[in-house]
């Protein structure tokens, strides 16, 4: 198979697993956790807070592209590539994957709450190699539903690192409804994900299960963000938004 056809291929399968498969990045996680437990964790809760922060900045990323996009253009679909238009506005007229560099800022809070090194560099080449057959799989699909429409947008459009050279402004207002009803489990996610991580190192390190306070509030906290929000889309229309 030319060369091509494989990496399509290959970016379609990952496209339909991308949900969990980059899990298996935790399979360096043993290793890494040996060597951190030799260090000095008088500074680590402030190290902590540091790589959460880091994390919710790529939420962040995800909230500023999850709410300006209209229906049709991108979400949550993991059996194929779907897309009813082209999304050549706001935060994609920056960068071409905005919801893929997102994900990267979040994995990488992931990846330094350790401050092993290895373990970083490991997780974002892995990260990259992962993702780069999925965009390049998402690009041929656009590129032979949009034909030149696509060519034009992403010869003047970056596909990972944003430019504002040619920022145009969102075709729709921010929906704050389309957030909340969208982004409520990665928000879960990222909060469950470093309560785990917490409770590993306490559980290791002092031979209890409890964590930091911050982290249990945070965590109680987590539950509800993603309580309210299933329960309003299980049961109403309230988070619906015509267009979204």
């Amino acid at each position: 198979m030319p060369l091509k056809e494989e990496w399509e291929k290959t970016g379609n399968w990952l496209f339909r697993h991308r949900s969990y498969l980059p899990l298996f990045i935790l399979i360096f996680l043993i290793p890494a956790f040996d060597e951190y437990i030799g260090f000095d964790h008088n500074l680590d809760f402030y190290w902590e807070i540091g790589a959460f922060i880091l994390s919710l900045t790529g939420e962040f990323l995800r909230i500023l592209t999850v709410g300006y996009i209209p229906k049709g253009t991108s979400g949550r679909v993991t059996k194929k590539q779907v897309a009813e238009k082209l999304n050549t506005t706001g935060i994609y007229s920056t960068v071409r994957h905005p919801l893929y560099l997102a994900n990267f800022v979040i994995w990488i809070g992931v990846f330094v709450f350790f401050r092993v090194w290895w373990f970083a560099v490991i997780g974002i080449l892995l990260y990259w190699i992962y993702y780069e057959r999925i965009m390049f799989a998402e690009e041929e699909f656009l590129r032979k539903k949009f034909g030149e429409a696509f060519i034009k947008w992403a010869e003047k459009t970056p596909a990972f690192i944003p430019s504002l050279k040619n920022y145009r402004s969102p075709e729709l207002p921010f929906s704050l409804k389309t957030v909340i009803k969208r982004e409520h489990t990665s928000i879960f996610g990222i909060i469950t994900g470093f309560t785990f991580l917490e409770v590993l190192k306490t559980y290791f390190l002092n031979g209890r299960l409890l964590p930091h306070p911050f982290w249990s509030i945070t965590f109680l906290v987590g539950i509800f963000i993603y309580l309210i929000p299933f329960i309003l889309k299980k049961t109403t229309k309230i988070l619906d938004v015509e267009g979204r």
